[in-house]
């Protein structure tokens, strides 16, 4: 019989992975332990992986021959070594688009949180200051410009949600052409122009090494004094430690951070201790309806390539059979 395990996933419980994959007749088992020498000793004679954030290294696929597929609860796959796996023919599966919305959502309210500095009123009024000046200034949507840093799925929605909230949008991304606009009407920008017109930089963009630190000291200086940047994408898109510096030093309005560069953040990691920040533990992509859809399909995509069938999404479909 085939076997599908889980080496490590995001969730309290696997029991609606455990129920698809015995439905469609394939084995089921469980292990938690995201590194490589772990996922080695617990998956052989696996033909399928389902993982949130294991350490898929070539060494991984080199021993387990039996191994057809990994597929990631997630849309990011900067863990799995793809080249390694399309060597051994073992396709790897991820799930675009499943947190369009809910990812969406959260980057729109970290950007209104910081320009209404929602965050240090509370904190105010809880102490029994009752006087917003201090938290001044505060802004708001109308009159200023939205720059969306990666137009995908949830760029594009984030880019719909901030026009519909009164921002001028203005856009970036590998794929489209600078100095033409998008069906949608948003300006494509050069990204350091989007960064000097800017004042919410919202990225949104995967993790490359085309986009590791593509926010780091040397552009966090064409920024307004008055920008806020918000990142829901990877966390070392940004140069975290130079965005607390703009911070600190009055170079930046304020971040809305949900990914960090270390996960869990060190606690002594100066973003923590930076002013006008408003932070989230990696939580845009959840809500319940998202989580619910993203386990479905991770899981049935691991059951169509063991069973033989070509599942909804693959990131190297050459070695599907």
């Amino acid at each position: 019989m085939a076997k599908i395990v889980v080496s490590d996933i995001d969730f309290e419980d696997t029991d609606l992975e455990q129920a698809l994959v015995e439905e469609a007749g394939i084995e089921f088992a469980r292990f938690q332990d995201r590194t490589p020498e772990g996922i080695i000793r617990n998956a052989a004679g696996a033909q399928g992986i389902i993982t949130s954030y294991g350490d898929f290294t070539a060494e991984v696929f080199e021993a387990l021959p039996d191994l057809r597929v990994v597929s990631r609860t997630g849309v990011g796959y900067d863990s799995i070594d793809i080249a390694a796996a399309t060597e051994h023919g073992v396709a790897v599966c991820n799930v675009p688009g499943y947190g369009t919305e809910v990812v969406s959502d959260h980057a729109i309210t970290l950007a209104l949180a910081c320009l209404r500095r929602i965050n240090e009123l509370d904190r105010d009024i809880k102490a029994g200051v009752w006087d917003f000046a201090r938290t001044r200034p505060l802004g708001q949507c109308a009159g200023r410009v939205f720059g969306v840093v990666g137009m995908g799925e949830i760029g594009r929605a984030v880019a719909k949600k901030a026009n519909g909230l009164g921002f001028k949008v203005v856009c970036w991304s590998r794929s489209l052409k600078p100095g033409r606009r998008t069906p949608e009407g948003y300006d494509i920008l050069e990204y350091e122009e989007l960064l000097r017109v800017s004042d919410v930089v919202s990225f949104n963009c995967a993790l490359a090494p085309q986009t590791r630190h593509m926010l780091d000291e040397e552009c966090i200086a064409l920024m307004k004094p008055t920008a806020v940047v918000v990142n829901t994408s990877r966390g070392p898109v940004i140069d975290t430690r130079a965005l607390a510096r703009a911070l600190e030093e009055g170079r930046l309005w304020g971040a809305g951070i949900d990914v960090f560069e270390t996960e869990p953040v060190e606690p002594d990691h100066p973003l923590l201790r930076a002013p006008h920040t408003v932070l989230s533990a990696h939580a845009a992509y959840w809500s319940e309806e998202s989580a619910l859809e993203l386990r479905r399909r991770a899981t049935q995509a691991a059951i169509d390539v063991v069973l033989g069938k070509r599942p909804a999404d693959c990131l190297n479909p050459s070695v599907l059979r």
